[in-house]
């Protein structure tokens, strides 16, 4: 279970089982229960299983969770902090975690100390890393995290977990279910949406909340691009494995490049807005990377959301290379625009603003800084109730492409239909699988029940 995102983001670096399984959740629901605790927690019912603060002099030990390019990244950030300590890893693969074992200990020394029994390679590892350590970073495949999280708030553990934070809307539940119990136990999370933590996006938000182009009429989000890396399938692998080694083309892994990439730019969209779609639709396809090897995703998706208030978000995404590129959101309101991954602003008769502050800041470290300053002032912090909404935003985003059909928020968040197998074993019955030539079955719209 590994992932990188240094690989994947080309153009940067630049409960619900408190209620009936059947128990429809709305909108106003979801939201509403995201900023504060939800019933049983406030009743008391969620026992505290820790003493969720650190002294300033305490060390704080760190569990990784999923070894690849972008755990290893994290770790060295989390490491980067003083006062911090790797003590235990845990990957499906024993290569990757080996891999990136010798990689941090080169960046970060005596920091490290992972010892033999406590590496742990398998689909189970994950419960005795975590309960080895204060802070958990979860950085494995999108489709893992909603369980991965829940075990750490279970065990007491404050989490730094990457994005998406989950591929459907029953690992939505499970995420927002978590972060409600995290809430009540006064442990921090954070969520791999950096941006939060980059001084000209902070800036220029800031100044789009406090009027500066009026209200918000209309938002373009991209995120198109030549796409990511290959691995050829090799004698031997089960289904499982080959799979897991080329998660980014399954979307019970991935959730498709609309949400393991562009649900930057939506997150980005939702938080200019202060709010989240109430419905959407859109159009995509396989038009250039059709070989077997890019498993069941879409090379590129367009998206239409709508918010309550009538305004509307305009969202593309490719991997087509030698096509346009673009990673950049942007925003018109009833008296300007702003270019707001330029940190640009224009209003009419007015002079251009632009962000002249430190670029200085490394936003991938920034957010654990700011993390882990939370854990030692015990200052509130928790991000994954955002990051379970823009997830689920890219997810209805899919479900409009894939079905062809308009797709309402409470129905995405709802949906049935859970993409992982029914098991984790190496041998498991995938719900995908390759025809006699390798090909894997593609969501034809209109056809296509992807809600």
């Amino acid at each position: 279970m590994s992932v990188g995102r240094g690989s994947l983001e080309l153009n940067e670096r630049t409960r619900m089982n408190s209620l009936p399984s059947g128990s429809p959740i709305t909108r106003r629901s979801f939201l509403s229960s995201s900023g504060v605790t939800i019933g049983a927690v406030a009743a008391g019912t969620l026992a505290v299983d820790r003493l969720a603060f650190a002294q300033a002099s305490d060390t704080l030990k760190i569990a990784l969770v999923g070894c690849g390019g972008r755990g290893s990244g994290a770790a060295n950030q989390a490491l980067n902090v003083p006062g911090t300590k790797l003590v235990a890893m845990a990957d499906a693969f024993k290569d990757r975690l080996e891999g990136a074992l010798n990689n941090i200990k080169q960046a970060q020394g005596a920091k490290v100390d992972v010892p033999a029994e406590r590496q742990f390679v398998g689909f189970d590892g994950y419960k005795q890393a975590i309960a080895l350590a204060d802070v958990v970073i979860l950085a494995t495949p999108p489709g893992f995290r909603p369980f991965h999280f829940e075990e750490a708030v279970k065990q007491g553990k404050h989490v730094f977990m990457e994005k998406p934070v989950a591929t459907d809307g029953p690992g939505v539940r499970r995420v927002l279910a978590a972060a409600a119990e995290a809430k009540a136990k006064n442990l921090k999370v954070g969520v791999g949406l950096q941006r939060h933590h980059q001084p000209g996006y902070l800036e220029t938000l800031k100044r789009i909340h406090d009027g500066a182009i009026g209200d918000i009429t209309s938002l373009r989000v991209y995120w198109n691009d030549g796409g990511v890396w290959v691995n050829p399938r090799k004698p031997g692998q089960t289904e499982m494995e080959f799979q897991m080694r080329n998660w980014y083309y399954f979307n019970w892994l991935c959730g498709d490049h609309i949400c393991e990439q562009h649900i930057h730019n939506l997150d980005v969209g939702n938080w200019i807005k202060n709010a989240y779609p109430v419905r959407c639709h859109g159009m995509g396809g396989r038009q250039v990377r059709t070989a077997k090897e890019y498993g069941e995703i879409f090379d590129h998706h367009a998206v239409e959301y709508e918010y309550a208030d009538g305004s509307r978000m305009y969202s593309q995404c490719r991997h087509i290379r030698g096509a346009w590129s673009s990673v950049s959101e942007h925003c018109v309101g009833t008296k300007g625009h702003a270019d707001v991954s330029g940190h640009q602003i224009r209003v009419s008769g007015a002079d251009a603003w632009r962000f002249r502050g430190t670029k200085a800041v490394d936003p991938y470290q920034q957010e654990h800084d700011d993390l882990f300053a939370a854990i030692r002032s015990n200052t509130e912090y928790n991000e994954a109730f955002n990051g379970a909404k823009s997830s689920l935003t890219a997810i209805m985003g899919r479900m409009a492409t894939y079905s062809g059909k308009m797709v309402e928020w409470d129905a995405a968040l709802n949906s049935n239909i859970t993409l992982s197998p029914d098991a984790f074993t190496w041998d498991a019955a995938m719900k995908s699988l390759p025809d006699a030539e390798g090909f894997y079955p593609i969501a034809v719209p209109g056809k296509t029940v992807a809600v």
